[in-house]
């Protein structure tokens, strides 16, 4: 019943891979800017934390993909 389908979390993992370019791509456009207003900074700083779950969940998903083969 734990078991998990290989293309399943194989489909996570290039969601969470997608969403994690989303979070970067969008700081990276914050980044380019001179000044950042106050929402600007709280929406970076949010990013920041997302783009870092999203890796950990990536991480975490991919070191169960040997156990399962």
């Amino acid at each position: 019943m734990d078991e998990v389908q290989d293309p399943t979390l194989s489909e996570e993992i290039d969601r969470l891979h997608a969403e994690h370019r989303r979070y970067a791509q969008r700081l990276e456009e914050l980044l380019q800017k001179p000044y950042l207003s106050s929402d600007e900074q709280l929406e970076e700083v949010r990013l920041k934390k997302l783009k870092l779950h999203a890796k950990d969940l990536i991480f975490a998903l991919e070191r169960r993909l040997p156990a399962i083969a």
